[in-house]
């Protein structure tokens, strides 16, 4: 084979690598509109160039929230944030997927503010059929405060994966064989929300919110959802059909070795609580960590 010969085979084989592995598509930035509405307090949102920007403000007369105007069953679901800079002890900025019904489905992202210098806590939960308790809390290896970062949602028939820019911070698999309930035939809307909870938040309630601080603002771009639309019966019947989507394909029916490494970094060095390793809360292993691969 001659030299031409070999750079061809090096980038086919090249694109094969990265055809196969699992990073979703690539993200296409939306305005706020196109997607999203206010649920709450819409006058405690500021829109920026045309809506390409959102600010949620929290003050102590109110805090304020966004939802999408359609509901989903799989997809890939994500947008970049800036959250409350400065002292944010008892301020929690959410980011979530959730069904309406009692026995609801939720994937949620909740970032716990704290005092200035500490630490924001990234808290993520997996509810299925009303049953959550799942709850995982990270650092993060950056200051989420000082400009935008992308968290999103990778969810199909498989697997649920959470990522913070392109690092897998949390995977949760259909463990429907060993008794497990997963998210598989309730649509989800998602939403967005800014809210005083220094009942909770921050180290157990024991940091209060400072008013003095406020209004506090997180900050919201680039709005992207690529999901399959549901609401009817039919529509959820269309949407389980594996297969049909790119999220349905064997790329992402599993994290790839890198993935899976970057996970293990997560767990190592930022991890801070973990529910499938508090044996005083699970004498029991709960089924899906194991399955999970995330111990």
């Amino acid at each position: 084979m001659d030299m031409k010969g070999v750079l061809v085979a090096f980038v086919l084989i090249n694109l094969s690598i990265l055809a196969s592995c699992g990073a979703p598509r690539k993200v296409i930035d939306m305005p706020f509109w196109n997607n999203y509405e206010p649920s709450w307090s819409s006058h405690h949102i500021k829109y920026l160039n045309g809506g390409a920007t959102a600010e949620l403000l929290l003050d102590k007369s109110s805090g304020t929230g966004f939802q999408s105007k359609r509901s989903y069953l799989f997809g890939h679901f994500s947008m970049k944030m800036k959250l409350v800079g400065g002292d944010s002890a008892g301020v929690v900025t959410a980011f979530y997927l959730s069904s309406s019904n009692a026995e609801h489905d939720e994937i949620d992202f909740e970032f716990l503010g704290n005092r200035t210098g500490q630490p924001y806590i990234l808290q993520t939960n997996v509810f299925t059929g009303g049953k959550g308790d799942r709850e995982q809390r990270i650092y993060l290896w950056f200051d989420p405060t000082k400009d935008f970062h992308s968290y999103s949602v990778l969810w199909n028939t498989y697997q649920i994966v959470i990522f913070v820019d392109d690092v897998p911070i949390r995977v949760f698999k259909n463990s429907k064989d060993i008794g497990v309930k997963f998210p598989f035939n309730q649509p989800m809307k998602i939403y967005s929300s800014l809210w005083n909870a220094d009942d909770w938040a921050t180290r157990g309630g024991l940091e209060k919110t400072d008013w003095s601080g406020a209004p506090f603002t997180a900050s919201y771009t680039s709005f992207h959802i690529d999901g399959c639309e549901a609401v009817t019966p039919q529509e959820v019947q269309v949407c389980n059909t594996n297969g049909l989507k790119w999220w349905d394909q064997k790329a992402f029916q599993d994290l790839d070795g890198p993935q899976y490494r970057k996970l293990q970094w997560v767990r190592q060095k930022f991890t801070i609580y973990n529910y499938c390793t508090d044996r005083k809360r699970y004498p029991t292993l709960p089924l899906e960590c194991t399955r999970d691969r995330d111990l």
